[in-house]
């Protein structure tokens, strides 16, 4: 199925977006057992604050000197640079060039990959903070599709967790957390840590 990816990435963001609104406790654990809420939160900033400089053409090192440090105001960072990376991609050709740290690549590809991170990170949050992790199922669905054929890349990468058995049965979200790394039937404490 042909999926809208620039809608799905406003949608991934709304989710996510939904999700910082909610946090009370930004020590709070999240299911990626290394991060906090505000670890959490700060590596998708982080994310979205590289985006408009790579879809400009610019090289990681060059748009390096560009990525200003956090100031603080989690919430409004995430705001303000969400709003920014959804602009650029809306800009974007999906055949344009993207340097990325790891090679040339299609904007729609680095495009998917940041939808996918972003929809992952916003079940997490809800996690972390106890709200409703039910995301949007044609969000759930179009990232399921992008990332199962990638199963054996993804837990050789290092980048996640080896995915957890859950039935084929399972729900496509289940499923989708559970190729991550994410056991969808266990919750986080909801406790401060440092």
């Amino acid at each position: 199925m042909g999926y809208d990816w620039v809608a799905l990435q406003v949608g991934a963001r709304d989710e996510f977006s939904r999700r910082v609104a909610a946090i009370g406790d930004w020590n709070a654990a999240t299911p990626d057992t290394e991060w906090t809420v505000t670890d959490l939160v700060r590596h998708a900033i982080e994310e979205q604050q590289w985006v408009p400089p790579l879809l400009a053409g610019r090289t990681v090192a060059d748009a390096d000197a560009d990525i200003a440090p956090l100031h603080g105001d989690m919430r409004e960072e995430w705001q303000r640079y969400a709003r920014a990376a959804s602009d650029a991609w809306a800009a974007t050709a999906p055949d344009a060039t993207v340097h990325l740290s790891f090679g040339d690549f299609r904007a729609d590809y680095y495009l998917r990959q940041q939808t996918s991170d972003l929809t992952i990170h916003a079940w997490d949050l809800a996690r972390a903070t106890g709200t409703d992790d039910t995301l949007d199922a044609t969000l759930v669905q179009a990232v399921w599709e992008d990332l199962a054929p990638q199963r054996d890349m993804l837990a050789a990468s290092g980048l996640f967790a080896a995915p957890v058995d859950v039935p084929e049965s399972a729900p496509v979200q289940d499923r989708l957390v559970a190729l991550t790394g994410r056991d969808p039937a266990r919750r986080p404490a909801h406790q401060g840590r440092r």
